[in-house]
């Protein structure tokens, strides 16, 4: 099916994906050669796509983002002894990764992802250990104003924070268009195979790492000492991020910049532009969805903590959670092998009316083991949605803008999460723990609804002839 390797590398104009008409388009370099795998089934596919130490750098590298927001609650918490001031922090590194995902990925599409990446990583570890530093040199915490610093620092920080798994989406996009080629029909479903398969894996990865951040943020606070998350999650953003960064597979995105020289006349101005609005206007819907799904994410934490809170302790909230966590990261993985016939569109209506039917069970358990076992259950079509809007957001960015759309994507859950933690913390403390479930309840219906509006999107695609 695949031409000379010495062909295939010199062939970088590939045919546009019928499906994924926005997908960069590149080779990738002789030291990034295909090599076999031994990873089961269609994930043996990846390695061969991207390099075999591309998976375990991609899922450690964006390891400190989860450790952010969690490691600065309770290191702030820790040194003021107010819990109050410890939540702005986590707040402002919220804020500053919602506000500063979107710019870093903007700044990826024109000039690469190389240097964003290199840059960010630097600027990140100085604010955060500037964070730490501000923390233990802070004198008082008297008021919310005194914490000035802190929350200067965390905001930075969160905005500095390197986008390594949208990046990752990015590249996976770009590296199965390699298959786009002339040797035959079959291409076509071979690229959407493997860029569910891809996606699957970032989904998974997503949960993992998600999981595992504050499970080792309170390990290692507990038993060593608060600073030593932020320390960690420094060092390791020094180093991971870099190796990321220059890894080969960063050669298969072509930067907004090369595209524009070689584009230039191709289409007329007032024709780019009306193709440019009706784009944006479609990447609206996955944004909307992600900060639904942000807000399912933080209403059900805050909710899990005043239901946790009347049979035990409130912390047991976040190992409930992870429960869920565990069953979408396993079914974030089947996606890989559902059926081509199912449509990016039909498949997120079904996983989101399940979601939807299955967060109604979040009433009925009135013990702490009924809930973890609703908890497992609804996890099983989160991860499924999530892999679809992310595919979807795929096929709806702008050719030249996707890593802006990717890290919008990953901005919309902060966001969210922020909106549900609140919506659902006021519910609880006026009308009790179960009513903060109909945050999580309203917030799957509305993926829903919006997933229904994909449907109809994805079948007007405005024609790219000039």
């Amino acid at each position: 099916m695949n031409s000379s390797p010495q062909k295939s590398a010199a062939n970088t104009a590939l045919k546009p994906h019928p499906e994924f008409p926005s997908a960069p388009q590149s080779a990738l370099p002789p030291s990034a050669a295909p090599r076999r795998s031994r990873l089961p089934g269609r994930f043996a596919r990846l390695p061969e796509l991207a390099g075999r130490n591309f998976l375990p750098l991609g899922l450690f590298a964006r390891l400190p983002l989860a450790m952010l927001t969690v490691g600065t609650l309770t290191l702030v918490t820790a040194v003021s002894h107010s819990y109050a001031i410890g939540g702005l922090a986590a707040g402002a590194v919220g804020i500053g990764s919602a506000l500063g995902a979107p710019v870093l990925g903007s700044l990826a599409d024109r000039s690469g992802q190389r240097p964003v990446l290199l840059l960010a990583a630097v600027v990140n570890a100085v604010t955060v250990i500037a964070l730490l530093v501000a923390a233990y040199l802070t004198p008082d915490f008297n008021a919310p104003t005194d914490a000035i610093a802190i929350l200067v620092t965390a905001f930075l920080a969160g905005a500095s924070c390197p986008q390594v798994g949208p990046m990752a989406r990015v590249r996976w996009m770009a590296l199965t268009t390699r298959n786009l080629n002339t040797n035959g029909p079959g291409s076509v479903a071979s690229s959407r195979a493997d860029l569910d398969t891809a996606l699957s894996y970032e989904g998974t990865a997503d949960e993992v790492t998600f999981v595992l951040g504050p499970a080792l943020v309170g390990i290692l606070a507990s038993l060593v000492a608060p600073w030593l998350p932020l320390a960690l999650a420094a060092v390791l953003t020094a180093t991971l991020v870099p190796a990321f960064a220059v890894h080969p597979s960063q050669l298969a995105v072509v930067p907004a910049k090369r595209k524009a020289r070689a584009a230039v006349g191709s289409v007329p101005a007032q024709r780019q532009s009306s193709v440019r609005s009706v784009a944006w206007l479609k990447v609206a819907v996955p944004v909307l969805a992600m900060v639904c799904m942000g807000t399912f994410f933080g209403a059900t934490q805050n909710a899990l903590s005043a239901f946790s809170a009347q049979f035990a302790t409130a912390e047991i909230a976040g190992l409930m959670y992870s429960v869920m966590g565990l069953s979408s990261a396993v079914a974030a993985l089947s996606v890989a092998y559902w059926p081509q016939r199912f449509g990016l569109a039909i498949r997120w209506v079904l996983a989101a009316a399940a979601m939807t039917a299955f967060s109604l069970l979040l009433f009925l358990p009135a013990g702490i083991w009924p809930m973890v076992i609703v908890l497992l259950v609804l996890g099983i079509p989160v991860g499924p949605v999530m892999v679809t809007v992310f595919s979807i957001g795929g096929v709806v960015a702008p050719a030249a803008r996707m890593a802006t759309v990717m890290t919008a994507l990953a901005s919309g859950i902060v966001a969210g999460t922020a909106l549900g933690a609140y919506l659902a913390g006021q519910l609880a403390q006026t009308q009790g723990p179960g009513t903060a479930f109909v945050v999580s309840t309203s917030a799957s219906g509305a993926l829903l609804l919006l997933g229904i509006v994909a449907g109809l999107v994805l079948r007007r695609r405005p024609s790219t002839q000039p």
